[in-house]
C-alpha cells in the first residue's frame, strides 16, 4: 500500500473539513482503498493523524537545527530560521496546516507527545531570540511575544502564499526576514551576502498542486 497516497488524501480532508467532520470510509474513498486496508496499515484515524504531525513536526526540527547551525551570530541564526520556517511552511501548507490546527483532535499520549515536538521546535526560537538579546544584537520588550510573532507570522504563509503568485517563494522568504529583523531591531547588513536560504522538504504527506479535488 502507498502510505503517501493515503497520508495525501487524510490531508486534504482534514484541512477540508477538519479532522472530526472526516470519516475512515471518506478517507478510503479518497485514496481508492478500503477502510479496512487503511485500519490494517495505519491504524486508527487518529493513529493516521498522529503520524502525519509527526512528520511534519520533526521535519521541521531538523530543518531548523540546520538553519541554526549555518552561523553563530545570533542575527544569521535568526535569517536562517525564519526563511526556513517561512518555505517549509509555504511547500507544505496543507500538512502545515493541519499539524497546526489538529493538536486537539488527539488523545492524551498522542497529543503530550505530539506538543514535545512543538515545543522543541519553538523552543529554536525562544533560543535564538534570548541569544540576541543577551549579546545586544536585538532590542525588544517581550522576547515571548516577540517568538510568538514570528511564529505566527510565519505559519500563516499556509493561508495565502500560492507558487504562482505575484512573488517567488525566496522574494517572500527575504521579505519575512527582514520583517523579523526589524520587529527585533536588528542590524540587517549583518547577514549580507550570506547564503542563508535552504532548499525546502516537500513531505509525503503534502497533497500536489493539481490534486487538490476534495470529496464533499
Amino acid at each position: 500500500m502507498d502510505l503517501g497516497k493515503v497520508q495525501r488524501a487524510a490531508v486534504l480532508l482534514f484541512a477540508a473539513h477538519g479532522f472530526a467532520a472526516t470519516g475512515i470510509r471518506e478517507l478510503g474513498a479518497a485514496a481508492g482503498i478500503n477502510s479496512a486496508t487503511i485500519y490494517h496499515y495505519t491504524g486508527s484515524k487518529e493513529d493516521l493523524l498522529a503520524s502525519i504531525m509527526r512528520s511534519c513536526l520533526e521535519a521541521m526540527i531538523d530543518a531548523g537545527s540546520a538553519a541554526l547551525r549555518i552561523s553563530a551570530e545570533p542575527t544569521i541564526q535568526l535569517t536562517a530560521l525564519v526563511a526556513s520556517h517561512v518555505g517549509f511552511t509555504a511547500t507544505n501548507p496543507l500538512t502545515s496546516r493541519v499539524a497546526e490546527y489538529e493538536m486537539r483532535a488527539l488523545g492524551p499520549e498522542n497529543r503530550y507527545a505530539m506538543q514535545g515536538l512543538r515545543d522543541e521546535y519553538e523552543s529554536l526560537f525562544a533560543l535564538v531570540v534570548e541569544r540576541g538579546l543577551r549579546v545586544g544584537d536585538f532590542t525588544v520588550d517581550d522576547a515571548t511575544m516577540a517568538r510568538l510573532a514570528l511564529m505566527e507570522m510565519g505559519t500563516g504563509v499556509a493561508h495565502w502564499y500560492r507558487a504562482d503568485g505575484r512573488l517567488t517563494l525566496t522574494e517572500v522568504q527575504h521579505n519575512f526576514v527582514n520583517m523579523a529583523c526589524k520587529m527585533l531591531s536588528a542590524d540587517h547588513t549583518l547577514f549580507d551576502g550570506t547564503d542563508y536560504i535552504r532548499q525546502p522538504v516537500l513531505l509525503g504527506s503534502e497533497p500536489t498542486p493539481n490534486s487538490t479535488s476534495i470529496p464533499a
